[in-house]
């Protein structure tokens, strides 16, 4: 993808945290047991989570912070985009360029999209141009479930894995025959349609046995105008919409007792407008006479044979094949004459062998990788493929009062060398339902192909981005009460400024987060409130405000509030809350910044079911029809309705 032509950036005053934090950290946990004894419990304890530590492990021993979202959430959720449900979450923050689909920018704790490493079926997806994932080439219909992992993990995942992790799992084969369709209409011409079926042969894990999941989902809307601001270049007051397609297939195949296949494809395609100009511009085009259109897609395969060599060794070998395209035609309007075309494909092949040692209660993890990527564009970069040969070994030590995860990990890049990451987390529990946690690791990032050979951008002498990340917090979980408080901090050597490609001395990620979920008798109640302060640094001591700059497009404060209240067997509505502060971006017209005021956004709906097999969805975003940017000049959507049927046949 084409990195945007940016100026360079002036210093910003350094706003301070919030008074209450410090009071809320340290006097929010005394006060939950009283509640948890009002609250009727739920069985919420036999979760497991993957993306914590690669093992299995049950959400109540994981150490890292970990968000899970599942389908039963996704559907009360009501959600029409992938960008929307990630934005609801702790931690994370998205600036989209405009509409309602469009390249999105990803930040996970203050890192950026580049940062931040996305999985779809254990499969790295995203662009190796640009670094970041294609948000808008996820159906989240298609969605089965997706863990988010928060802090620092190179140790576990390798390079770009700075922020954390964002693992999607596709539907999933059912032990019973189900056939699902829905349909949807909107605001702004929004329109989606989708069908499935899944269900198996055979018995669970019996040999033979075979499991299926097959979807197709389709989705449009004739949108907004992607510019906001009058006085921008590429101001062009139409609507531009996006159609998008995608097909997915699951298969899994138990052919002995202790071995099993599965196969996991995944075809997405998303066609959307926008208002640019092409670089070069041999027709002189501009925002009024220029139809520019975007087409990203993403074609996913994953292969795993799991094998349970022994009673107390596992193994899973994983071949994966990704390609990430991302192309922009350019037509003049009046004739259709073709002003301009760009090609940035990425193409990944992956191959991953997992052995799980159980030792009693601890569990010893051996893994090797094999990583290769390539670029294929109608744009000359000097170097267009490199190698990641990796290997790690882990350690999980389970106690019935203390918990600890230590790993180690090698990774040879071709373009780098070799690289050391390490990572140490462990939790302690004080009572029974209060942990304390901690952890600290390095991680290492190698510069995109953007960064490195982009003509009349990219810098081939940059060295890749080391950081060491340290966290700590206490986790409470009782009956139908869940808190966390999280304080971090991750300091990046060698920061490469997004904006610039400028190799800044360092940059700080840190910040607070607090999180809670709440059920009571029929209504629940879930909180997020994250404070980040992400901040580059010119020069070590950073002693003067010249040195310390707020990275670009993160809010230092985000609230989101969601309620749930089952009003009878038949219906359920909700109310959801963001509150957001202020953020900086990059001005478009001289080299400076812009203040993008703070907004509020209200969300409500409801869910009824109208008989066993059918049910409603009606939902109204943006309630207030608030107007506001999350990234400089580009359009969000105002105040619009979705309402879908769903059957399940």
């Amino acid at each position: 993808m084409v990195p945007p032509v940016m100026k360079s950036c002036i210093p910003c005053t350094r706003l301070a945290v919030l008074p209450f934090l410090p009071l809320a950290l340290s006097c929010a946990f005394p006060a939950f047991p009283a509640l948890a004894q009002s609250a009727a419990p739920t069985v919420v304890l036999s979760e497991r989570v993957v993306t914590a530590s690669r093992v299995a492990t049950p959400i109540t021993d994981v150490i890292a912070d970990v968000s899970v979202i599942d389908r039963v959430q996704l559907e009360q959720a009501g959600q029409s985009s992938l960008r929307d449900v990630l934005a609801s979450q702790a931690g994370v923050q998205i600036a989209p360029s405009g509409s309602y689909r469009s390249n999105t920018g990803l930040f996970l704790r203050g890192a950026s999209s580049s940062q931040t490493l996305v999985l779809v079926d254990g499969m790295r997806v995203g662009s190796a141009t640009s670094g970041g994932a294609a948000l808008e080439n996820l159906p989240l219909e298609r969605v089965e479930r997706i863990e988010i992992l928060r802090g620092a993990a190179s140790a576990l995942y390798g390079p770009d894995a700075v922020g954390g992790v964002i693992q999607i799992f596709t539907r999933a084969p059912s032990k019973n025959l189900e056939a699902l369709t829905n349909i949807g209409l909107g605001s702004d011409g929004q329109k989606q349609a989708g069908a499935s079926i899944r269900g198996s042969t055979g018995a669970d894990g019996t040999t033979g046995a075979i499991g299926y999941s097959l979807g197709v989902s389709r989705e449009m809307a004739t949108g907004i105008s992607a510019i906001a601001t009058p006085a921008s270049l590429y101001y062009n007051p139409d609507q531009d919409g996006f159609d998008a397609t995608s097909v997915d297939a699951k298969l899994s195949a138990r052919i002995h007792r202790d071995h099993s296949l599965r196969l996991a494809l995944l075809r997405s395609d998303t066609n959307y407008t926008l208002d640019a100009t092409p670089f070069p511009n041999p027709l002189g085009l501009t925002a009024l006479t220029a139809d520019a259109r975007a087409k990203s897609g993403l074609n996913n395969a994953t292969l795993q044979w799991s094998a349970q060599w022994q009673q107390a060794w596992r193994s899973t070998l994983t071949l994966g094949h990704s390609e990430d395209q991302s192309l922009g035609d350019y037509f003049r309007i009046s004739d259709g004459a073709s002003g301009g075309a760009t090609r940035f494909n990425t193409r990944r092949s992956q191959v991953s062998w997992q052995n799980d040692i159980s030792l009693d209660k601890d569990v010893l993890s051996l893994i090797l990788e094999n990583r290769n990527e390539s670029v294929d564009s109608n744009t000359a970069y000097t170097e267009t493929s490199r190698d990641v040969r990796s290997a790690l070994v882990s350690y999980a030590f389970n106690r019935p009062v203390w918990n600890v995860l230590a790993v180690v990990r090698n990774d040879d890049n071709s373009q780098f060398g070799n690289v050391n990451n390490w990572s140490l987390s462990g939790g302690y529990r004080i009572t029974n339902a209060l942990r304390a946690v901690a952890s600290a690791g390095s991680s290492f990032q190698a510069p995109s192909f953007n960064q490195l050979y982009y003509p009349s951008f990219g810098n081939p002498a940059l060295q890749p981005q080391r950081n060491r990340a340290s966290e700590a917090g206490l986790k409470y979980q009782r009956d139908n009460v869940s808190l966390g408080a999280v304080v971090y901090h991750n300091d990046i050597q060698g920061f490469i400024v997004p904006s610039t490609n400028v190799q800044s001395s360092r940059a700080a990620l840190r910040g607070v987060t607090l999180t809670g979920d709440v059920q009571l008798d029929h209504t629940s109640l879930s909180l997020a409130y994250d404070y980040a302060d992400p901040r580059s640094y010119s020069s070590n001591s950073s002693v003067s405000a010249q040195d310390d700059l707020r990275l670009v497009r993160i809010a230092h404060h985000v609230l989101n509030a969601r309620v749930t209240r089952q009003l009878d067997a038949a219906v359920s509505v909700f109310g959801e809350l963001r509150l957001s502060t202020d953020r900086e971006d990059n001005n478009l017209a001289f080299s400076g910044r812009d203040l993008l005021p703070g907004y509020t956004l209200l969300n409500v709906g409801a869910n009824w079911k109208l008989r066993k097999d059918l049910s409603l969805l009606a939902r109204a975003n943006n309630l207030t029809d608030a107007q506001y940017m999350l990234a400089n000049g580009f359009s969000m959507p105002g105040r619009n309705l979705f309402v879908s049927l769903n059957w399940n046949l």
